[in-house]
């Protein structure tokens, strides 16, 4: 493991972000281009932390020249190990905000990482929300219980699956003919829009 450099000397404090990922990176992306085009201000990605080898997002944290940590639950015995990997990783890059940005592995948060931890999840919560809730299988489930309206919340991450309390909402309609597809894309914009908002809430304020 080697320690990020990307600390500034004197100046500005800045928020330091741990960027929790597992797939493709959008969200990721999505803060990566905010922060180098000004849009998210005083903020700073310390580390990502993949718990795919081959996810897409590790690429593009590259590609961005950004620190990249892989972590995955089959080279940990139990959660703990699992967890405590993923903390002490946390620890060594200095971050302040853990984000999970499209991550779907379940870790039990050491206490110092209560109320420092958010998620931003492809539904709105309280429903909608808890184990096996991910991807294409939380719209289809909007889908199948005839919901008129999705959207995407993000939340303060304790140790209970999508449990947290929510920090904030957007919200757009379910329309007659769509599918499943059609809701994921709808719901990413909302999410690219909703995260970097509270990220910059939470950030030093000036």
């Amino acid at each position: 493991m080697s320690r990020s450099r990307s600390r500034s000397g004197p100046g500005p404090a800045r928020l330091r972000l741990g960027v929790l990922v597992s797939g493709a990176g959008t969200g990721l992306q999505n803060l990566i281009d905010r922060i180098a085009d000004g849009r998210l201000r005083h903020v700073e990605i310390a580390v990502v932390i993949s718990s795919r080898s081959k996810a897409g997002a590790v690429k593009r944290a590259e590609a961005a020249g950004l620190p990249v940590e892989v972590i995955r639950v089959m080279d940990h015995p139990d959660v703990v190990r699992f967890s405590d990997q993923i903390a002490l990783t946390l620890d060594v890059y200095d971050v302040n905000l853990v984000v999970q940005a499209g991550w779907l592995c379940y870790w039990r948060l050491p206490s110092r990482w209560l109320g420092k931890t958010i998620n931003v999840h492809p539904a709105l919560l309280p429903r909608f929300g808890g184990k096996g809730h991910y991807g294409l299988h939380v719209h289809e489930a909007v889908l199948a219980a005839g919901e008129r309206e999705t959207g995407a919340t993000v939340h303060w991450v304790d140790n209970e699956y999508d449990h947290g309390k929510i920090i904030a909402r957007e919200t757009c309609p379910v329309s007659y003919g769509d599918t499943a597809e059609a809701i994921q894309d709808r719901v990413r914009a909302l999410e690219h829009k909703l995260l970097p908002t509270v990220i910059q809430k939470l950030a030093p304020a000036r």
